[in-house]
């Protein structure tokens, strides 16, 4: 019965879970570059957010140039002009940076997914800083809170709180993104699932199951920004009364 279940079903199922192994590496190392990168860009975010909210004179144009050029531009173009681009110059060649660093591609993936991360990260925090209550403001001043223990106290923590709806699709944004390491020779989920259609010569099998993981994995950062959501904004909830 099983095997003339498996002879309809229109996936060779053998072949994806001999090389499922495979597929779980794809896993850990898609996971690996998506949230270190967002950890990192996250760190540098905030500083930029804050410079841009306060609207600083000399960082706030500079930062904003940032935000806009990797804001406009495809991960998949930022990516290439790290990986291949920068190997074109004898300086950086020579330098400390190129054999442990920018001769990898795992490390110029990182570098992109960063820098790219950061600026929609900057924005985004950028406006939940701008947007704080003018009330909770206020109060902070009535308390006798200096500016940045207002900003450190106050402003920061409301933001990030009011930050987290928006802040979840970035992660899943970032997620869907990653599948630009498969292009510069890494061997992530989608990366896999190429390889996986190119030895065996396959239709479809590689990338259904890289779809189907991908689904998982958004399911599991969905489930968990919700838990957030409803710790973290439970005080905006609309009760009946």
């Amino acid at each position: 019965m099983m095997e003339q279940f498996l002879a309809w079903f229109p996936l060779d199922i053998s072949l994806i879970a001999a090389n499922f192994d495979r597929f779980l590496y794809g896993v850990w190392l898609t996971l690996n570059l998506t949230f270190l990168s967002l950890v990192l860009g996250g760190l540098i975010a905030i500083p930029m957010a804050i410079a841009r909210a306060s609207r600083h004179r000399i960082l706030n144009p500079i930062i904003w140039a940032y935000t806009y050029v990797f804001r406009g531009t495809p991960l998949l173009v930022q990516t290439y002009l790290i990986y291949y681009g920068v190997g074109q110059f004898e300086v950086i060649r020579q330098s400390w940076l190129w054999d442990p660093i920018l001769s990898q591609a795992w490390w110029c993936a990182l570098i992109a997914f960063t820098l790219n991360t950061a600026a929609y990260s900057t924005e985004l925090l950028r406006g939940a800083i701008v947007d704080t209550p003018l009330g909770e403001v206020e109060a902070a001043i009535a308390s006798g809170h200096s500016k940045w223990g207002r900003l450190r106290r106050i402003i920061l923590p409301s933001a990030f709180r009011r930050a987290i709806p928006a802040y979840s699709n970035e992660v899943i944004f970032m997620l869907h993104g990653s599948v630009v390491a498969s292009t510069i020779t890494l061997q992530d989920i989608l990366g896999v699932g190429r390889w996986l259609n190119g030895r065996y010569y396959l239709a479809y099998e590689g990338f259904i199951t890289a779809a189907g993981l991908y689904f998982l994995i958004v399911l599991a950062i969905t489930f968990a920004f919700r838990k957030a959501e409803t710790r973290y904004l439970r005080h905006l909830t609309r009760r009946n009364t």
